[in-house]
């Protein structure tokens, strides 16, 4: 099980919640967009801290290769959350999200799905890997 320390930074529980509040009010069938900003907003009001559109950095051989990629999300500066709306994720997304996490420097991450009902069907947690 997890200790202590991962258990104090780990944001998941709040973010379900607040992702299942966003989908029991928007429903499916809407753009990424629309669920990131209504997370944004469902995020604020619980007063979970979080930055959007987070730029995430990588190097190669030592050089810099600039921003690589983008995380939606970064709450309480601990977790990165990856928003989709798709029929079904597939190993692509999955894969960009390990990188978000990987590359960002934190070690645990979600994965949501908004057009998976109930939206808690549609997440996914993603754990840093080297």
């Amino acid at each position: 099980m997890a200790d202590d320390n991962t258990q104090n930074s780990d944001f998941s529980h709040e973010i379900i919640g607040a992702a299942v509040e966003v989908q029991r009010v928007l429903g499916t069938g809407l753009s990424e967009d629309v669920y990131a900003a209504a997370l944004a907003i469902e995020l604020a009001e619980r007063e979970i801290g979080f930055a959007r559109n987070v730029p995430v950095s990588a190097s190669y051989k030592g050089r810099p290769l600039g921003d690589v990629c983008r995380a939606d999300f970064v709450v309480e500066q601990a977790m990165v959350v990856q928003v989709r709306a798709v029929d079904a994720l597939d190993d692509l997304h999955r894969a960009q999200a390990q990188a978000a996490v990987r590359l960002s420097g934190h070690r645990l991450g979600l994965l949501i799905n908004f057009n998976v009902f109930p939206v808690v069907k549609g997440v996914h947690r993603i754990g840093a890997k080297p």
